[in-house]
């Protein structure tokens, strides 16, 4: 039978046959798009002389084509809706993946060409993105390690092997770790405070495990649950929050300690190959931010005031559960529950009231989708006949204003046991003129699945994650560039979580708002006097939530900032060190993740760049600034966005990229104020 991942689709857009793909496609995929990658290379250096732009970095960019399909549909399965399969295929071909990336990146008779042509680009007559493109080539290799002498090149691919299948073993044991976790609940009356739809989901969850007349809470990938937030049961929140604090931390045949310690102790001895004190230097070298101390030097101006904001919020609570009558203090379990009850007396704000008002189907059409075509001109058209990768799965075609076809937008909205938790955005296909070829992007979230004939009612925090990846998605399916290393969000790391944190801005917008945020049974608005309470609101708990961010991507650099020869001995202890020096130890505000289920930095491609999102978050805060000065969500800013931001991908250095945008270099006080910290 004829393998569909071997040739492109003939489906619109290449939008993967997903009815006709099997896993056992999968390990055959991979071994012929590697062979036919490892031939155009050798293809590439036999031409010999004449060394051009054209034989040599064009031709590595059509290199690959069979590989690169197979892993982005490979990739997303593994982290959507994997399964044993999946995951020993995974395991089986992490480490031959990075074997034959090294063998491409650190080929020397490549690199000559690549040098050669880096050398001359004066002369070369090469237009903005050419030249660029080579640039980022030539630094590409140079980072890969194909400066390196023949010994440590051989090193290197050692460590990068045994890196591939670290990360991977930490994905799959934090996924399990997750799931054997979940909270069984024998008794409803535990669940007090919930509402019936949550309950619902719990006894779906439940029943889904073979567990009927009970009800199950699993777990979510950062430090917490979003039903602290409601649960009435102190019992119950401190087992809920213990066992999130203890993912990957059990000493079981999942704990995640000694996979961390090895991927600490491989990326220093990689960093140390190349010269760099660290990897966090290693990494930042290639970032806007380029060194670890410019990162710390912008966190510690932070930090200070958003603990003593924390502490301010943890008096608060303490003192409401003091007025309640009861004499225990704060903890980490009860932050949610009793900030809950403060922003109701105060902003007279009930999370769980405003859920009504926020219907899966009505935030993305009548939200997202509404936003998206007031600032872009796009128009998203359900393709029932168009199907995913799950059945869960929703496909969209996405149109320009003036009708012609964009990009395909995959909608991947629910929880469940097969797939890793948080959100995200993957690119199916990438956007290229050179490969002629157009976006198919997807959005992943985990929101609790509502039971058969329930509307999917989701929180404020969820919309936003919404919102979000959306911002992702854009910046793929907006993207319009020549080459694909450039494509959509091809663009420094530090830099990539900028749109998705802008696309926010529209969720309280007012057009924006009025649109869809309407009660799912009477089809009443959500009351004004409660938007502007909302957006008074909005720098309510950021304490807690600045400090808990904090912490993680301290710990992420303090990971990464290790030497040669330095090495983890308790990581509790090394925890609890790290933030006491920063000054953002704080009991009741944990970290938002623990070193044990910290994905992004041991298997997410995060490892000392978690830093990014609140980096990023000052460019996001300082065109919020912008957008607002210039009428907010029309047309005309939309194409000003689009023509000098998203479109362009990763086509010119970030912070260049910026400039132009904005007419100069981003301003910080935004930022401070909006987190409260001014």
């Amino acid at each position: 039978m004829t393998n569909p991942l071997l040739t492109p689709s003939a489906l619109e857009y290449e939008l993967p046959p997903f009815e006709s793909i099997n896993d056992g496609h999968y390990r055959e995929g991979f071994e012929v798009g590697m062979a036919e990658q490892k031939a155009e290379i050798a293809a590439i250096i036999a031409l010999g002389e004449p060394v051009t732009f054209d034989n040599t970095v064009v031709a590595l960019e059509r290199s690959g084509a069979t590989l690169t399909r197979v892993s982005n549909i490979f990739f997303n399965k593994s982290s959507s809706d994997t399964n044993d399969e999946i995951d020993a295929i995974e395991a089986e071909f992490a480490p031959l993946l990075s074997a034959h990336e090294d063998s491409i990146m650190l080929n020397p008779d490549l690199f000559a060409r690549i040098s050669w042509l880096y050398e001359n680009r004066a002369s070369l007559g090469l237009d903005e993105d050419d030249s660029w493109l080579l640039e980022l080539y030539y630094k590409d290799f140079v980072h890969a390690g194909a400066a390196l002498e023949a010994d440590k090149r051989e090193r290197l691919k050692a460590i990068n092997e045994e890196l591939a299948t670290l990360e991977t073993q930490f994905s799959k044991n934090v996924l399990a770790d997750s799931n054997d976790l979940a909270i069984i609940v024998e008794d409803e009356k535990e669940l007090a405070g919930l509402t019936k739809s949550q309950i619902a989901s719990a006894s779906k969850a439940a029943e889904s495990r073979g567990l009927p007349g009970k009800w199950l809470i699993t777990m979510v990938n950062f430090t917490g649950h979003p039903l602290l937030a409601s649960l009435e049961n102190r019992e119950l929140r401190e087992k809920i929050m213990r066992a999130s604090l203890s993912k990957g931390d059990r000493g079981n045949e999942f704990d995640t300690k000694s996979i961390a310690k090895k991927m600490a102790k491989l990326r220093a001895e990689r960093a140390a190959l190349f010269g760099r004190k660290n990897h966090a230097e290693y990494v930042t070298s290639m970032q806007t931010s380029r060194s670890p101390e410019n990162v710390h030097e912008m966190l510690r101006k932070i930090a200070p005031n958003a603990k003593r904001n924390a502490q301010r919020e943890g008096a608060d609570l303490q003192a409401r559960i003091t007025g309640e009558g009861k004499n225990h203090e704060l903890q980490s379990w009860d932050w949610d529950l009793y900030t809950e009850k403060v922003r109701q007396e105060r902003y007279s704000i009930d999370s769980a009231a405003l859920k009504p008002y926020f219907e899966l189907d009505r935030v993305l059409h009548d939200g997202v989708f509404f936003a998206a075509g007031k600032l872009f001109g796009l128009r998203f058209v359900e393709r029932k006949d168009l199907v995913g990768y799950n059945d869960e799965v929703r496909v969209f075609e996405v149109f320009n204003e003036d009708g012609t076809q964009l990009a395909l937008y995959l909608g991947d909205f629910f929880t469940r046991d097969s797939k890793r938790g948080g959100a995200w955005m993957n690119s199916l296909v990438s956007q290229s003129h050179l490969l002629g070829k157009k976006p198919v992007v997807v959005n992943n979230l985990n929101i609790p699945k509502p039971a058969e004939g329930e509307p999917a009612l989701l929180t404020f925090a969820e919309t936003t994650t919404l919102f979000h990846e959306f911002g992702h998605a854009l910046h793929g399916m907006l993207s319009n560039v020549r080459y694909p290393r450039t494509s959509g969000t091809r663009v420094q790391r530090d830099f990539v979580e900028f749109p998705s944190q802008v696309n926010e801005m529209w969720i309280l917008w007012p057009e924006v708002v009025a649109n869809y945020a309407r009660h799912i049974d009477t089809g009443e608005p959500l009351p004004q006097e409660i938007i502007d309470r909302l957006v008074s609101a909005e720098t309510f708990n950021e304490g807690h939530a600045t400090t808990s961010y904090l912490a993680a991507a301290v710990l992420d650099l303090a990971w990464h900032q290790l030497s040669v020869g330095e090495e983890v001995d308790d990581v509790a202890e090394f925890e609890r060190k790290v933030l006491e020096d920063y000054g953002l130890h704080y009991a009741p505000v944990p970290t938002r993740y623990r070193s044990t289920y910290f994905s992004h930095i041991f298997a997410g491609g995060y490892s000392s760049g978690y830093y990014g999102y609140i980096w990023s978050e000052v460019l996001d805060a300082d065109t919020v600034d912008w957008f607002k000065e210039n009428g907010g969500l029309t047309r005309k800013n939309g194409d000003h966005f689009r023509n000098h931001l998203l479109s362009r991908g990763g086509s010119i250095e970030s912070m260049e990229m910026y400039r132009r945008f904005r007419g100069r270099a981003a301003d910080i006080n935004p930022l401070l104020k909006r987190r409260g910290l001014l």
